[in-house]
């Protein structure tokens, strides 16, 4: 097998980084696009029959050319700031990006607003046309969100505003962390690096790194609580005017999701938490502690780190999901022979990881820093997991992949779990299954507890930010109450600073970036057991479901490809009992 490298290539994308003269030509060629876009629009009008369909169709082709160019555009900008945080040309393309963004959001606005006006009876039969029909689901869902959105002039001014007001805080937070570093051992770490700290199986390790992160971000509180205030303000001052009165009324439209879906989801997990309070206290027991502290539930059992190298894990993950899909294992493999994915671990680098996708050329990167650990490989499938998700979209129209990031979190979290399972299956000894066993009993407490705390942070953050700014202190509290709450006060530390250090309040595409990682995590359960049960015939069911995942609501998506209902709490306690059986066959070992 080929020896792959550590570190991707985007030179096959644009050549030169950020001073990358094709970019600029690229950059130049999709703002002539757009300004065709916008010179078609001026002069559209609503059809009045189902005649009058040629400047409809000359539209969206064009309008699905330029989302195309610049999510090519943006992918790429994103990989430059993610590899080098200092690149200071790779923030102006950032900011070119967003100013670009703002004047396609402006055309989709007019083209929305347009669509709205044509007559109901009109518009379903064009609707049924052949031209339109394979994208029906989605220009049907732009028309209707567009009637709960103002006009066109005040919606392009929303847009406009943006760049320099909305979108340019959480700039500015990507900004500030760029500046941070930590130092342990004498070494200069940047938060990334001392985060992986906190996977060590070394509790003094541990700890050294919970309260320096923990002194930084605390140093930089008042700051950060500007971003997310603002950024915050932003977003409810523009609900306020479309008169949306419930908070998560953007977060559920953009996971085509029900409120009745998402409620039915939390309560079950409420009431299944119970069963985890035992295995909390036995972690604490197993690492001797007599309770954990919040840096100490996601660490190892055991000496689990660096046990595989790159090159180990990802032939490690090819090798599992040619068990599931030969398809998969082809693209995994393909992946890390194009040096698709960038993970080493040194200093510049942006903390977290993430999958872009590149719609123009069909390619993808996946960012992440590799340490090693059972967890560094989990997260690496996971990411696999997503840009095979993209992979199999690749050949649908644009508008068809727009798939929200509930479902892209089952993609992946699917991919990861046929790694985390033939972890255990392949274990050495007893000792090594039962460390391997905790975590993925360890990612339950992630999905249910851990991300429950950020739910409920951010929902009760929501409700004070309507009126005022929040402190930096009534932040920290708000956060340790929902981290108690969430994880049945079984810590005796948490961390007051959380809303500071994760990324995902800070991100402006989209608010309440929590709910949807866990509906992934539950939702894959269902289509795992589904893959169990029927083996060789799995795979084309599966690429099927993916590929509809753009065109349908997430109650429509189960309901087709597994036959259940998600408003109902059925689904939800079936997919957590499967939970509960690694949970069982963990605490048996443990004893």
């Amino acid at each position: 097998m080929a020896e792959y490298n550590i570190t991707w290539d985007l030179d096959s994308i644009f050549e030169g980084g950020s001073d990358s003269q094709q970019l600029r030509d690229y950059i130049k060629q999709t703002e002539r696009h757009l300004s065709e876009l916008e010179t078609l629009l001026r002069s559209f009008t609503p059809p009045r029959n189902t005649d009058q369909t040629k400047d409809l169709s000359a539209i969206l082709e064009n309008v699905q050319l330029v989302i195309k160019r610049l999510g090519e555009f943006g992918a790429y900008v994103s990989c430059l700031n993610a590899q080098d945080v200092h690149d200071v040309k790779a923030g102006a393309l950032q900011s070119k990006r967003s100013e670009l963004g703002a004047r396609l959001d402006n055309q989709l606005t007019q083209l929305d607003q347009t669509l709205v006006q044509v007559d109901d009876d009109v518009w379903k039969s064009l609707m049924n046309q052949v031209q339109f029909k394979e994208v029906s689901f989605i220009l049907n869902e732009r028309r209707q969100l567009a009637k709960d959105k103002l006009e066109v002039k005040r919606e392009s001014l929303i847009n406009d505003l943006s760049v320099d007001g909305y979108h340019a805080w959480g700039q500015m937070y990507d900004s500030l962390v760029a500046k941070l570093s930590i130092t342990m051992d004498g070494e200069t770490l940047s938060v990334g690096q001392a985060s992986n700290k906190l996977d060590s199986s070394n509790r003094r390790v541990r700890k050294e790194a919970f309260q320096k992160l923990q002194n930084t971000w605390a140093g930089e509180a008042d700051l950060f609580s500007e971003t997310l205030n603002h950024l915050s303000g932003f977003r409810l001052q523009t609900y306020k005017h479309r008169n949306w009165e419930n908070i998560l009324k953007e977060p559920l439209d953009y996971n085509r999701m029900s409120e009745q879906t998402l409620n039915a989801m939390w309560d079950t997990i409420t009431d299944y938490k119970k069963h985890y309070i035992p295995y909390m206290k036995k972690k604490a027991q197993k690492l001797g502690l007599n309770q954990l502290s919040f840096y100490d539930v996601e660490a190892p059992l055991g000496d689990t780190e660096n046990t595989m190298s790159f090159q180990e894990g990802a032939e490690f993950i090819i090798k599992q999901f040619r068990q599931f899909s030969p398809k998969m294992a082809d693209f995994a493999e393909m992946a890390f022979e194009k040096s698709w994915i960038e993970a080493e671990d040194r200093p510049g680098k942006q903390p977290g990881g993430f999958c872009t996708s590149f719609p123009d050329s069909g390619e993808t990167r996946i960012f992440m820093t590799y340490s090693g650990s059972p967890s560094s490989v989990a997260t690496l499938a996971h990411e696999l997991g997503h840009a095979y998700h993209q992979h199999v979209m690749t050949d649908l129209p644009v508008l068809n992949q727009g798939y929200a990031m509930n479902v892209a979190e089952t993609a992946s979290t699917f991919a990861e779990m046929i790694v985390a399972d033939a972890a255990v299956k392949h274990a050495a000894n007893e000792a090594e299954k039962m460390s391997l066993l905790e975590d993925k009993v360890q990612r339950s407490v992630a999905f249910f507890m851990n991300i429950h705390a950020r739910f409920l942070f951010e929902s009760r953050f929501y409700e004070e930010r309507e009126e005022g700014v929040v402190s930096a202190e009534r932040l920290n509290e708000l956060m340790i109450e929902a981290q108690k709450e969430a994880y049945v006060e079984t810590l005796d530390e948490y961390d007051p600073t959380f809303w500071a250090s994760k990324l995902h309040f800070h991100i402006t595409d989209v608010p309440f970036y929590n709910f949807p990682y866990t509906f992934g995590y539950l939702f894959s359960m269902g289509i795992y057991a589904k893959a169990l049960e029927v083996g060789a015939d799995f795979e084309n069911q599966y690429i099927a479901l993916l590929q509809d995942t753009g065109r349908m609501s997430v109650e429509e998506l189960a309901e087709k490809h597994l036959g259940v209902d998600l408003k109902k709490t059925d689904f939800w306690e079936h997919a957590l009992k499967l939970c509960l059986a690694d949970l069982n066959e963990f605490m048996e070992l443990s004893e």
